[in-house]
């Protein structure tokens, strides 16, 4: 298990990072649904993500996730921050985007009848974060 692990963790994570790149693009420009600041500041955390992964595997960087993970947990952290105010957890007056441009609590379409895109943001930079933790805890060994 270690070694499937240690070999396609950084794959694993790649994929998902894909994934939110297409996602993303495909909401904005094939959907029209334009994304507020904190949706701009998750796809600033996620896009160099997309770069930085290759290249890290077609190095056999052992250090990848010295640069990786920075990304990873402040677009975990900016899309923990937009789903709370989302689900109004925190109060709409602490919205970076209420007065500018689009709201970030608007309504969202529902994917599979109960994921949001919000969520699947928060979900996939946690999965990428646990991955560059995993590969970081079994590449030494």
């Amino acid at each position: 298990m270690i070694d499937f692990i240690r070999k396609y963790s950084l794959y694993a994570a790649w994929i998902i990072i894909l994934s939110g790149v297409a996602g993303s693009l495909y909401f904005s420009l094939v959907l029209h649904i334009e994304p507020c600041v904190l949706c701009w500041y998750q796809r600033i955390f996620l896009y160099p993500l997309a770069i930085i992964i290759p290249i890290g595997i077609l190095r056999k960087d052992a250090g990848i996730y010295i640069y990786a993970l920075p990304f990873s947990i402040a677009g975990a952290a900016t899309a923990f921050y937009h789903y709370l105010l989302y689900v109004k957890i925190i109060p709409e007056a602490l919205a970076p985007c209420s007065a500018s441009g689009v709201s970030c609590i608007q309504k969202l379409p529902d994917l599979f009848g109960f994921f949001n895109i919000l969520q699947l943001s928060l979900a996939a930079f946690i999965l990428i974060t646990v991955l560059l933790f995993l590969f970081k805890k079994y590449e030494n060994k």
